[in-house]
Formats: C-alpha cells, structure tokens, sequence
C-alpha cells in the first residue's frame, strides 16, 4: 500500500532564514512526511540549481538514510552566490520517490575581508562621555537604470536601524547584537531590491551606543568597554538589469545630526522629544544644511562575520491586564506576565508634555520594587509633538524586564488600550512542549519557557532587567539541555560559542571568562571557575545531543581541550584537587545567607572536581566521536585519575560524602563518582533520608539542581523526586507559582512569603537557571528522550509517580515530531507515543519488562500499573523554619497564586 508522501523545503545548516550565511559549503537537512508505518529513507537525491537555472549539482539517486546535516553536494559557493535547492527521497525498494520539495534558496554573504570595500564611519569625537543622543546619518545616491537586485550588508560598532527612501529595511531589533566586539563582528544581508527606484535615493541609518560604547556593568559599570566611537559600516550593491553593478558604501561622503532620540541606553531606558523629530530625514530632498560631515575611522580589527542564528525580533504583543492604583496615587499597567521588550503608547496631549514610563518585574507594598533593578533605572520618557493627532512611540535601542509599567503624566484619562507590551527576543522556533495532570507544574514549566524567551535576547543572559545582562557561562551550562528541547537555539548558541572560545583563547592561561562576552576585570573574571567555565564541554555538548551536529563539536574542540587542560592545572600537588576560594561551588543553595550566594552546604572543592570529572568524562566521549583516539584515551585517563582522587578526598567506604548535602550526592550519582556498588546504594540511600529530612525541599543550587531528580531516580528513589517537584512550600520549584510567578526566579525565595522582596542585593525575577529541572521533566517524567545523538533513535522511558495522573511531552526532532506520554486508567498505564518517520524508538515499559522496538507511526502500549502505595513520608527530623535547610522565608506560603510574583 503507497501511503502520501512529501519532503520538507531543504534548510541550511541551523539558520531559519538563509539569507547572507557565512557557510560556503552549507549542510542540507529535510524531513519526510509520511503516514506510512515504520517508513524510513533508502535513498535521496539533490538538486541544486544557480540564478540562471544551470545545474550546479545533482546527486542522482544516492543510497543511504541520510537526512540532517548533509554535505553540500556542489562546488563551494563564492560570496552573494545565490542556489535553489530540491530534494527528493525513496522509501523501500521497490517504492517510487517522492514528489521534489519544495525549493529553498540560499544566498552567502560577504565571505572574503576583501569584499568589504565600505569604511567606518561614525559621528563622534571619541572625546564625548556620554551618554549620547542617537544620531541620524544619511548619503543621498542615484539610481540611473532599473534594478535587478539589491543587498545591503550592514554591521555596526553600535546599535542601528537603516532606513532606505523613508522605509524600515528588515524587522531585526538590537542589531548586530552584542558579540565579541574584539574578535568578531556580524553583519546581516538585505534585500532591498523592492525599497530602491530609479532616480534620486536615499540611505540613512539611526546609530546608538549599544553593548559598544554604552554603559554595562554593575556597581555603576563604565562605559567604552569596546571603543570610544560609535560607527556605521555599510555596503549596498545594485546590480542593473543591464548587468551593471553600482556599490554605495559609507566613507566620508555621509553626513550626520542629532535628532529627537536624546539618550538611549540598555540600562537605564530612552528619552525622546519628538519635537526635535526630522521629518524625512531618510527621503531625498531633504535639507541638510545644517548637517556634520561624518568621520572616517579606520576599519574593524575584528573579523567580520555572517551570523549563525536568527536576530532579534518583536515575536508578539501583550494587551495591558489590569491597570492599578498605587498606596502613593500613581498608575501602574499590569501586564498578567513578566516578559521582556518595551512599552509601545499611543498618545495624544499639548507639545511639550513629557509621559514617563517606568518598568518593574513585581509590586512591593504596592508600589514598583525598584531595588531588584540596582542602578538600572528601566525609564522612557516620551515629550510629545503636540500635533492634535495621537501619537505613536516604541523605543529603539534598549529593553526592559517587566510585568508592571508605570505611567506618569498620562495626558488626560488612562486608556488601557492606549498602551500594549512589545516582546522581542532572539526569534527561535518552538520545538518542546510538556504538559500534565498537575497545573502548577504546568504553570512551573511554562515559566521555564518564558524565561528563556526573555533570557534569549541575542545571547544567553542571566537576567533581562538589572544593571548586568551578561552571557554568564554558568547559567548557560547547567541549562543547555533544557534550552535544545524547548527552542531550535543551537544556530544562536553555536554563535556564542564562538565568541567563548575567542575569548578563552586570547587569555594567555586559557580559562573560560565567567561571562561572553567578557567585559569583567578581574579578580573576578580573571581565575578559571568550576561549572561556569565547563560550559566550554557542557554546551558544545547539549547541542550535539540535540542535534547529532559533529561539525559543531569539531568547532569547538580546541575550546573543550584548552579548558580541560586549563581546569585540571589547578590541581594540587599529587592530589589531584582543586582548591580555591574563590569558586562559585553551588551558587545560591537556598541555605546561603541573601548577601552571600555562594556559601553554600557542599564544598566548593568537591563542586570543582566532580565538574572536572565528568567534563573530562565528556571530552573523552568527544574525542571518540571526532576520531582523536590518542586525545580519548588520555582524556579518559585523566578523569579515571580524578575520579580516584575525588573519592580518596571526599568519599568514605560507606559511601558518605565529605559534604552531607543533597548536591553533593547528586553530583556524585549522577557523574559516576562512587566506584562501588555498596557506596552507590549508600549514597542513594542518605540523599533519600537528607530528602526526606527536608520535607521534600530543595537544598541545592547551580550545582545540584539539575541533578537532584535524576539523582533519586538513578538511586531507586523516584518516589521521592516526584514529592519534591510538586512540593509548594518554601524552598521548592513550585513555590514561586504559588505567589503567583510566571517566570523562573534567582533565587528560591526571591520574594517571600509576606509580600516582600528578598533581602539580598541580587534578587531577580527571570533566571533560567533554577528552571534546569524541565530537562527531567521532559526526559523522565513524560519520558521523551534521545537514545543517540541527533534524534535517529529515541528512548521511551516514563517513570510515573504521584501526584500526577498523567504526562505528555511532544519535541520537534530533525525528523519530525516525536511524542511520548502515559496516563494512568485504573490498573493500567496507557503509554501513547508517536515516532517521526526514519527513525525508531525504544519504548521502556514503566515497572521493568522487556524493551520494545517501534518504527514511525503511533504506539499504544498498555501495561499493568500498580502505583507504589506506600506513602512518601518524612524520616529522621522533621523540617523546621530555621533549620539547616530552612531559606529564611519563615511563614508558609500563600496556597493560591498571588498577585506580586514575577
């Protein structure tokens, strides 16, 4: 029986729009679809094709299943080469192909340094200490003959928005982004074909200060961490229908002025009088008399890059939820959700009137809790025009974290709809999805998302609100798993990556910077720490496991050794440990004092090392993969060595841990510290009573959070992990949504039980990193996993426990979509799971029995479920408010969602 089948569009290695990519010779990867049970590929065939429809390449019939990450088929593409490419694919043997995809076009940017003929151009002295009003830059050119086709390549020192005869060209916001300004600096292609006409045009550009030249950095920061000037860099080539090519770049034919955007700084917020506004100031004919000729500078050191992952984008916005009066009179939006972007108002009021906006994630006392922001002041402020007729205004060049907004000097009644939320964030596709019988922890895992939407604002950032902002490189690592299953982010992390390890590399020692890009002095930034420099191994990691992408391992392998090399020197002297007093260890265990995060329950020296360890472990793992037997077998030596030393340090022959704390038992069951089986049972069995002991609180930070679950489950004790996730008291992950959080906390108690804001002067209301237990949600609560590299073969594993009745987790795989999920009817446990075409899961029956193999299609599975009925109580000493695993919140709190939290 022939079944439908089509092939998906072709994409290029992990862009989502290929236009301007830097890869000359880029991967092809499609996906069939079909309803034909246990399909799989047998063949493919290629086609590409130029501009003029000349065959480039075409493959014929090529037997293999090959779908994801395929060589390029041709000859490697030159820069602004422009291909079409079709895919077709075979099933069994006897089967006719499919129908030819759709096509796909892909277009390379400018490849070579040489193709830059454009030059720097910026509007300042270098003397100015801003901050500085954004500045309008245009050059007047004309077009002689009718176009063909237009690309603009653009990038800034700086932050820009181009404008071409008065029409916005593309959609991105916060362009280039903030890379590693000292190693790499990317530009994005346009077309602008559609924007160009034949006669008098016009190209002009906003520039702002950015990550460049703006303010970062907490304690007050400073300025100029990259340079002095802000600068325009671009290249618009006209191709004629005659064949002509005509290039208008920047150089000192450009002209520059202040206008109506007075300040505009990531920190602290925009000031606009739109009274200064230059009406036309993009457009030919306008006057430019009292302009400023630009100055040239000399070209960037950095090299110039296409980006990897997609840019930033207005994704959606949100309605204004309820408007509220505070105890001082003032007005305050409430947006229902603390997210990330800017306030868009539509107003209208006499010129010269002056409507101040102010953002913050929660109220306290009914007022905007400002604290959190430290020196961040998260203001706008709009002057109007005073025209008579309503005026529109969003900023440009900076973004909030926020779910309230007040307004001051509202001209006249508040109109709600008068105002809405902008959310912009890097522009990822949504690839993970969980649900289940428990609201709350749906609510719990939705706020994962959210907050990494908000955190992925160009790069991994710890938070989106404060005076800080930065790619912290812990964060980052212990929530990479997370982030590959939710969102198609390994183009944005393979980006940043890159600019990891530049950084790593140019310091004489090696070590990873705590936060990429690195604008830390030290001491601070200037010593390697443990977990925060393994995401050079963790990350690299993550994305291969997602993505099966060994190119991208490849990449980073010099990165992944020099840490390693780097990390292992700090041991000491025959002994194989790390000691430093200066580690992060398990940043923010809910024990720690507010004012001092890193006093944490568990050594520090055992965090390093077992970090260590199993960064080793995975960099053996790598070079296998990568065919560097020589480096596996030394790698894998070292970490048998360190392993030997963390257990004669740290490990008694009873399997009790120098550090009696969950984190310290999580990581080492779950990194393969204890060589015996009588420690395993041991250890697994004292971080069930520490557990237990608790009151199914969590004890753990950085370290131990994304481990403690998988811990208990590898332990025998999933009974166990199930009552602390759905734990509501203080501390535990559900916890904040019971206050009524829609975004994952620092800290455990961000915001206690009374109402009010924790007392520590590092309090936010979105960090990712606490929400790094989605991962086993997805993989052992629903039981969706990879069994190998890249999604070919998945793992149906579903440990079901109570409260919950059941659970479903669905992941856009490179084949297509994978489900898996149970439910509970009576004594049987239905397990539902649906396998993309081309691959094959393993589905493990809850309860042991014998593994199944199923190709594609969808599986019912039922099996005999008695749930373990004895009840998952308290052992030992019952938890009490002050105990040592008390977070200082004191009284219990609220059973309902409250209206303060994040």
């Amino acid at each position: 029986m022939q079944y439908p089948k089509t092939v998906t569009s072709p994409t290029f290695e992990h862009h989502r729009h290929p236009l301007g990519i830097g890869e000359s010779a880029p991967r092809l990867s499609w996906r069939a679809v079909t309803d034909e049970p246990d399909w799989t590929q047998s063949a493919y065939r290629i086609r590409v094709e130029g501009t003029d429809g000349a065959v480039l390449a075409d493959t014929g019939r090529t037997p293999g299943d090959d779908s994801v990450l395929v060589p390029w088929p041709g000859p490697p593409l030159a820069s602004r080469a422009r291909a079409t490419v079709r895919v077709r694919v075979w099933g069994g043997a006897d089967e006719a192909p499919s129908p030819w995809s759709e096509p796909a076009t892909v277009e390379t940017g400018l490849l070579d340094p040489a193709d830059w003929k454009a030059t720097l151009v910026t509007p300042d002295t270098g003397e100015e200490e801003g901050p500085l009003p954004v500045a309008l830059l245009r050059r007047d050119f004309h077009v002689d003959a009718d176009i063909a086709s237009a690309r603009l390549y653009i990038t800034a020192h700086g932050l820009h928005e181009t404008e071409i005869n008065g029409v916005r060209v593309g959609d991105e916001v916060l362009e280039p982004g903030w890379t590693s300004y000292n190693h790499r600096l990317r530009h994005r292609t346009h077309d602008v074909t559609a924007l160009l006409r034949p006669g008098p045009n016009t190209i002009g550009a906003l520039l702002g200060e950015g990550w460049y030249t703006g303010r970062l950095g907490w304690d007050g920061g400073r300025r100029h961490h990259y340079g002095r000037r802000r600068a325009l860099l671009a290249q618009l080539e006209m191709r004629h229908t005659d064949g002509t090519v005509r290039t208008v770049t920047t150089d000192g034919d450009w002209h520059w002025t202040a206008g109506p955007l007075l300040r505009s700084e990531l920190y602290d917020g925009e000031h606009y009088d739109a009274r200064l506004e230059r009406d036309g100031w993009s457009r030919p004919g306008h006057d430019t008399h009292d302009w400023s000729t630009v100055r040239e500078v000399p070209p960037p050191t950095a090299r110039i890059t296409a980006p990897t992952g997609p840019p930033v984008r207005r994704t959606r916005t949100v309605p204004v939820h309820g408007v509220l009066t505070t105890p001082s009179g003032r007005t305050v939006a409430d947006f229902g959700q603390n997210l990330v972007g800017r306030l868009r108002i539509r107003v209208t009021g006499p010129a010269g009137h002056t409507v101040t906006l102010r953002h913050a994630e929660v109220l306290e006392n009914g007022e905007l809790a400002l604290r959190p922001l430290r020196q961040a002041a998260a203001t706008d402020s709009y002057v109007l025009r005073g025209t008579g007729q309503p005026e529109t205004w969003e900023p440009s060049f900076t973004y909030h974290g926020f779910r309230y907004a007040e307004l001051d000097g509202w001209p006249g009644p508040f109109d709600p709809a008068a105002v809405e939320a902008v959310v912009i964030h890097t522009d990822l596709e949504r690839t993970g999805w969980f649900d289940s019988s428990d609201p709350l922890l749906n609510r719990f895992h939705e706020n994962v998302v959210h907050s990494l939407l908000g955190n992925f604002v160009d790069l991994p950032t710890d938070c989106p609100q404060r005076d800080e902002r930065m790619g912290w490189t812990g964060d980052i690592a212990v929530f990479a798993p997370t982030a590959a299953f939710l969102h198609g982010c390994t183009g944005m992390l393979s980006g940043w990556l890159r600019d990891l390890a530049a950084e790593q590399l140019a310091r004489p020692d090696g070590s990873v910077p705590l936060v990429v890009p690195d604008i830390l002095d030290p001491p601070m930034g200037g010593r390697p720490h443990a977990l925060w420099g393994d995401a050079a191994v963790l990350v690299p990691w993550a994305l291969y496991q997602e993505t099966g992408d060994l190119g991208l391992l490849r990449a980073q392998y010099p990165s992944m050794t020099t840490w390693i090399a780097r990390a292992a020197g700090e041991e000491t002297e025959g002994g194989g440990l790390w000691h430093d007093p200066d580690q992060l260890g398990d940043w923010l265990d809910p024990g720690a004092p507010p004012d001092d995060p890193a006093a944490a329950r568990t050594d520090a020296g055992l965090v390093a090392l077992a970090h260590l360890v199993h960064s080793a472990d995975l960099l053996a793992e790598t070079a296998d993969r990568l065919d560097e037997k020589g480096d596996a077998a030394r790698h894998r030596a070292l970490a048998s060595r360190l392993r030997s030393a963390f257990a004669d340090e740290f490990v008694t022959p009873s399997g009790r841990l120098a550090s009696d704390s969950q984190t310290a038992y999580a990581l080492a069951l779950s990194f393969g510290l204890l060589t015996h089986e009588t420690q395993r049972r041991r250890a697994g069995e004292r971080l069930a009573q520490l557990v237990r002991r608790s009151g199914f609180r969590i004890a753990t930070g950085f370290a131990g959070t994304p481990l403690i679950c998988d811990a208990l489950c590898l332990a025998g004790h999933a009974p166990l992990a199930h009552r602390m996730i759905a734990e509501r008291h203080c501390p535990s992950w559900l916890y904040p949504v019971t206050m009524g959080a829609t975004t994952i906390w620092e800290r455990w108690d961000s915001m206690l039980p009374d109402g009010s804001v924790n007392p520590g002067q590092m309090t936010s209301f979105n960090h990712y990193a606490l929400g790094s237990v989605a991962d086993w949600l997805h993989r052992t609560v629903a039981g969706l996993a990879a069994a190998e590299p890249g999604w070919r073969r998945i793992r149906v594993a579903p440990i079901p426990g109570a409260p919950l009745t059941w659970a479903r987790a669905a992941h856009l795989t490179p084949f297509g979509r994978a489900e898996a999920g149970w439910r509970i009817e009576g004594t049987t446990l239905v397990v539902d799971v649906l396998v993309p075409p081309g691959t094959r899961a393993d589905i493990h029956p809850p309860g042991g029995g014998t593994p199944l193999s199923r190709g594609s299609g969808r599986h019912v599975v039922e099996v005999p479920y008695a749930p373990d009925d004895r009840p998952v109580t308290m052992t030992g000493h019952p938890f009490v408010a002050g105990s040592d695993v008390d977070c200082g919140c004191g009284a219990q709190p609220a059973s309902g969602a409250g209206p303060h939290g994040g």
